[in-house]
């Protein structure tokens, strides 16, 4: 039987491992602060945003919400962010995307100070992933570095495969892989032959956002699925199709009319990956988990830079 990579286990670790470390801020310096900027109210940006804040509560850091409206203009956006960045009790601004689409979305995350950037996604935090040194790092790929460390899956000479090229999982997943000295190939719409491809991969990333898309020809025998892809399936031939001949999931979809994939066909996973993570509960929980590490380190930053020791 393959080994299930259980991100809700390192997601918890991960929360423990924080607790501490806000404990000495709170004694030393200040509660770490995160502000969160929700534009508009989406259902699933809502959501996203509201684990977030119940995630800040539970681990004892100061969070605020701001919800303008969807017919906010760009400079009205940046005028929040400015005044987020000026804020001496705020050590991390987050924009909820997709952000409508009259604003300018670089210039709003380009406007973000890069020392209160939480997402990691400021042009002088990527520079700084590019060169290994330290910074905030994009959350999902970083979540599937703990995942792998702590499994004691060991990355380095491994062939790694990145399924999907996008500025916030694919190309810092590949660049934080090779930092670990993994060999690392992008794939993504252009690829030729990217079953074959994939199909070399002792680890293998899938982050594309197709529902069960790649299947056993894109799998070595033996080789560790990382699925980052969630995808909500409503569509009762498509439940079929990805879980044929399971009777269990198919019942589940009756009962609650949608389920959740990734962009991996679970029964691929499990019958052909010596480990995997299933979807959901493998890589989504340490996303926001890893969002707390930046906050977290964020105020670390902030406290040495007024001459406040925390290592000692």
């Amino acid at each position: 039987m393959p080994q299930v990579l259980d991100g809700n286990a390192v997601r918890d670790q991960i929360k423990a491992e924080l607790r501490s470390r806000i404990d000495l801020l709170r004694d030393r310096f200040r509660t770490p602060g995160l502000a969160v900027v929700l534009v508009g109210d989406d259902p699933a940006s809502s959501i996203y945003v509201r684990n977030k804040i119940k995630t800040c509560e539970e681990l004892g850091i100061y969070s605020e919400a701001i919800r303008p409206s969807a017919a906010i203009t760009t400079e009205e956006l940046l005028a929040i962010v400015e005044s987020l960045n000026q804020r001496s009790d705020i050590d991390g601004i987050l924009v909820q995307m997709p952000l409508p689409r009259q604003v300018d979305s670089k210039r709003v995350l380009d406007a973000i100070l890069p020392q209160k950037d939480v997402d990691g996604f400021h042009p002088l935090n990527v520079g700084l992933l590019s060169i290994g040194a330290p910074g905030p790092r994009s959350c999902t790929p970083a979540g599937v570095i703990q995942i792998l460390k702590r499994h004691n899956i060991s990355m380095q000479g491994a062939e790694a495969v990145v399924v999907g090229r996008s500025d916030i999982v694919g190309k810092p997943m590949a660049m934080m892989l090779i930092h670990e000295s993994a060999t690392v190939t992008v794939c993504h719409s252009r690829t030729r032959d990217l079953a074959e491809v994939c199909s070399r991969a002792d680890i293998l990333i899938a982050a594309i956002g197709r529902p069960a898309f790649l299947h056993d020809a894109h799998i070595k025998h033996g080789a560790v699925v990382i699925d980052v892809g969630i995808n909500r399936i409503t569509d009762r031939a498509e439940a079929e199709r990805i879980w044929q001949g399971n009777a269990a999931k198919l019942a589940q979809f009756e009962a609650k009319g949608s389920l959740l994939v990734g962009d991996v066909n679970p029964n691929s996973m499990e019958t052909r990956a010596s480990a995997y993570t299933p979807v959901p509960g493998g890589v989504g929980p340490l996303t926001i988990a890893m969002l707390m590490v930046n906050a977290v380190g964020l105020a670390e930053q902030h406290a040495c830079h007024f001459g406040i020791k925390l290592d000692d």
